[in-house]
């Protein structure tokens, strides 16, 4: 607006914008803030006529509302563009029901899986029916890996090799066929640093005369196919690895799984009473800077593990999971009841199948 109320006419505005912008003598040096903004949008889009000063008509709410849900609706399309794993999530299809597959833990959930219909007995066509596992990856494929970065002595494609070796040592050790089957975990035992004298001397009597010391079952699943068989061929599971910079420069690799495994008798003519037996291992790892420690290239020295098993026997040490059938399966133990399928916490080390506490019940399995 002009003094005394009288309106700029628009081709003389536009003519002062075109001069500030050319930078003519009559331009002012210093143009106001209005002038600048629409002089950098003349550059970005010298082809678009600016219509500043047309006539815009009010809108109405309704529209202003479907602009709004249009941003919306683009912005969901994004996103399931680049997760389209969430979709049935969000529409209906996640609500627990085993077609809707969980991605990969990548930290501590808050609280545990919600429970399932309590009919939802497994079956040898569907072995986790009715379980929370029936949600969960397929071997590795369960297990959450994190982004490789240079930390302590390595570099980001040495870390990276070690966070894919401490993933190999979880399926040779949990997922092997073989090692499931009752035979030596020989690869997985490769991949420990064989300088750890404590570590040797477990490995030395573990097999051979199995005790609450020495019991193998504290990092390696197996179990006696004479007396127990696996449904099918896949295990589930769901955890994460981590890591840090450890002391002497070491990168410190801890690994969170827990392990689900559908069994039934190997009796020849058996039942059609499908258990599952859950295990869940904690396991830190340090790959140490051989500058530092006596370590062999490609192995790690184990710092801790802790193990927490349901129904794969509870104050037995025979070097194999026995998990019980039927009414025995569910019999009550005499210490806290137990949800083994809630990650929201720590292993509490002790509490079920080995430590000195009482044998817990299981609220499902």
């Amino acid at each position: 607006m002009g003094k005394g109320g009288a309106s700029i006419p628009d081709e003389e505005w536009e003519r002062f914008l075109r001069e500030a912008e050319a930078g003519t003598g009559d331009a002012p040096k210093e143009p106001s803030a209005r002038a600048r903004m629409v002089a950098r949008r003349l550059r970005e889009e010298p082809d678009r006529p600016v219509a500043w000063r047309s006539h815009e008509p009010a809108r109405r709410r309704g529209g202003k509302g479907r602009y709004v849900v249009g941003l919306l609706v683009a912005a969901g399309l994004l996103v399931v563009a680049l997760n389209p794993g969430r979709l049935t999530g969000w529409f209906g299809g996640g609500g627990g029901g085993a077609g809707a597959p969980l991605a990969v833990e990548s930290r501590r959930p808050d609280q545990p899986p919600p429970s399932q219909a309590a009919d939802q007995r497994p079956t040898r066509a569907e072995p986790f029916r009715g379980s929370p596992a029936a949600r969960w990856g397929d071997g590795t494929a369960g297990i959450g890996m994190p982004a490789a970065r240079a930390t302590g002595w390595m570099s980001k494609a040495q870390v990276a090799q070690a966070l894919n070796r401490s993933r190999d040592f979880l399926a040779a050790s949990g997922l092997d066929a073989g090692v499931l089957g009752g035979k030596r975990p020989g690869k997985a035992i490769a991949l420990i640093n064989p300088r750890q004298q404590d570590v040797r001397d477990y490995l030395a009597t573990a097999f051979r005369a199995p005790s609450r010391k020495n019991d193998p079952l504290l990092l390696f699943s197996r179990f006696d196919t004479t007396k127990v068989r696996l449904v099918g061929d896949v295990v589930k599971t769901r955890g994460r690895i981590t890591y840090r910079k450890g002391r002497r420069g070491a990168v410190e690799v801890t690994a969170d799984v827990t392990f689900v495994y559908p069994v039934v008798r190997a009796a020849a003519g058996g039942d059609d009473d499908v258990e599952r037996t859950i295990v869940r291992r904690e396991i830190v790892m340090s790959w140490d800077d051989p500058a530092e420690v006596i370590t062999e290239p490609g192995t790690f020295s184990l710092l801790s593990y802790k193990v927490d098993t349901t129904n794969g026997g509870c104050g037995t040490y025979t070097g194999y999971l026995t998990p019980e059938f039927g009414a025995g399966s569910a019999s009550p133990g005499t210490g806290p009841a137990i949800d083994p399928y809630d990650r929201s916490g720590p292993i509490d080390a002790g509490e079920r199948g080995g430590g000195d506490t009482a044998c817990g019940t299981a609220s499902r399995s």
